[in-house]
């Protein structure tokens, strides 16, 4: 599992540096104005409908079924199981996808202006028709790529299941390299600002989600069962996995689409701003929390097949063990660093040091949440590895509910901050009543050793944080005037200062985490 967790912490990692491409030279070219907007706001109705799919979890309802054929050595059973699921789910994907295209003008109005009024009668919208229509037009340059994300979570979890990871962790690499291509020559074929982009997201779906999938699902051994009837039982067991996924949504998975929702009734300037931080964000987050709960589901899934639910436990417990200690360092490193990092990444062209101001702002308070969305990905797939699809998602929707709430009273009372504090109060609470309902059913014993990691790297953290933020500012100066040199110094403080003083901390406080993973590796070797 830890080299999983490697290969695809490296895969994410390559994706990430380019994802942060793909941001410094969007910030870049279309600055955080109107036009970057108008660009994150027309994923929102994409990404919805993609979630209401249930795309976001097609490998996670899939891999179980997957798993029991590979516990029986029932490879046909496998194929005829994937061209039984792949047949509706494409045909249902398609037909929705057209019908969102049509409609939507329709819906970019609700999302963007009968929403937030609805939420506030006097909430001033930002968006005008013109920017409306711009985003109704983007939305259904974008709408298609849903389809091939839906496919290639199927190929992909034939790969998991297989134990393959190499070739899944490169999709968003490929997506990512698409959309520079499309925003950098766009312009040279006659395609301007945002439209590039979007056309750029589009043909890395294709590629690297769907194309590069198929060719990985391929060599494990997919192979299209002709014939296979869609109404087969198969069919029955994969609907009951994922009809409570379709019906309940996570603050986890709408997190982002409250942005521009929310963001929208704070100005021009809002939705682009916090749209950046959340995205310089999720470098750690991906590195860490993606990695951990993709690379350990396979396994979770396995041994909840084969009925060994005591070292299931286990697993899960040195997966949460670990992904939080490494989420607290990296919360209080990104903490630290936030506005020398936001200078690197984006303070270019039309990104100006007021620009890098609110984003920093909105990366610190963001960054609270790494550890959070680390034990969230673990924990949720803990449960679906044993089939308890309704408990996560009941807590999700439960929380997704009062999250509106939560995020209506932040954005009204702190305004731009609110939104990220929003989002990072959410998460803390879905994250605590996930935990606590997982040891409600299998017992406390295990939830103490992971309390005790979570207590130790808090503090460490709170002190690390502090005192190379402080160390940061010392280095810097103003954020205002902070140069390219002083900008790079300061990640280099931050890292030095941030990790020394984490590392002796947890050591100090009796936590083993680092001296057992340094065991597993020589023992490895």
């Amino acid at each position: 599992m830890g080299r999983a967790a490697l290969i695809v912490s490296a895969g994410i990692l390559v994706s990430r540096v380019l994802g942060l491409v793909r941001e410094s030279v969007m910030a870049a070219l279309l600055g955080a104005g109107t036009e970057s907007g108008i660009y994150v706001a027309a994923f929102a109705i994409p990404d919805i409908l993609y979630y209401l799919m249930a795309g976001g979890y097609l490998s996670i309802t899939f891999i179980p079924i997957l798993s029991r054929h590979l516990a029986a050595d029932d490879e046909a059973g496998q194929w005829e199981s994937f061209a039984a699921i792949a047949k509706p789910v494409t045909t249902v994907m398609v037909a929705v996808t057209a019908a969102a295209m049509v409609f939507s003008d329709q819906l970019v109005d609700f999302v963007y202006v009968a929403l937030p009024r609805l939420l506030d009668s006097d909430a001033i919208v930002a968006l005008g028709p013109t920017e409306l229509a711009q985003v109704a037009h983007l939305t259904r340059i974008v709408l298609p790529a849903q389809t091939f994300f839906m496919l290639g979570s199927l190929l992909a979890a034939v790969q998991y299941a297989h134990r393959r990871f190499t070739l899944p962790s490169l999709a968003p690499l490929v997506y990512n390299l698409a959309i520079i291509v499309g925003g950098v020559l766009g312009p040279s074929l006659g395609i301007g600002g945002a439209e590039g982009f979007a056309w750029g997201a589009l043909l890395g779906s294709i590629l690297g989600n769907f194309g590069l999938q198929l060719y990985g699902a391929r060599q494990v051994g997919l192979r299209w069962a002709p014939g296979t009837s869609w109404r087969g039982p198969v069919v029955g067991e994969y609907l009951r996995l994922a009809l409570p996924l379709m019906l309940g949504q996570s603050i986890a998975v709408l997190d982002a689409q409250f942005i521009p929702i929310f963001g929208q009734t704070l100005g021009e300037s809002a939705i682009s701003q916090v749209y950046f931080g959340r995205r310089l964000n999720m470098f750690p987050v991906g590195i860490i929390a993606q990695a951990a709960g993709v690379a350990a589901y396979p396994y979770l899934a396995r041994l909840a097949e084969e009925g060994k639910l005591s070292e299931l436990s286990a697993t899960l417990t040195r997966a949460l063990r670990y992904t939080i200690f490494a989420g607290f360092a990296a919360a209080a490193a990104v903490f630290a660093a936030s506005a020398p990092a936001v200078r690197i990444a984006y303070q270019r062209g039309d990104f100006t040091s007021t620009d890098t101001v609110a984003v920093a702002t909105a990366l610190a308070i963001y960054s609270l949440s790494i550890p959070l969305w680390g034990a969230h990905q673990v924990y949720s797939r803990a449960f679906y590895a044993r089939r308890k699809m309704w408990t996560p998602v009941v807590i999700g929707t439960l929380w997704t509910v009062l999250g509106a709430g939560i995020y209506w009273w932040f954005v009204a009372r702190y305004g731009q901050s609110g939104l990220a504090a929003a989002s990072v109060t959410t998460m803390a609470l879905y994250t605590l009543h996930l935990a606590l309902s997982w040891y409600r059913q299998t017992g406390l014993s295990e939830g103490r050793s992971v309390a005790g990691v979570t207590g130790r790297s808090a503090l460490s953290a709170l002190l690390a944080g502090a005192v190379g933020s402080y160390a940061v500012r010392m280095i810097t100066g103003p954020v205002e005037s902070m140069g390219l040199f002083e900008s790079l110094a300061g990640l280099v403080v931050a890292t030095v200062v941030v990790g020394g003083l984490y590392l002796a901390m947890t050591k100090v406080l009796g936590g083993r985490e680092l001296s057992e993973l340094r065991l597993a590796r020589r023992a490895g070797d």
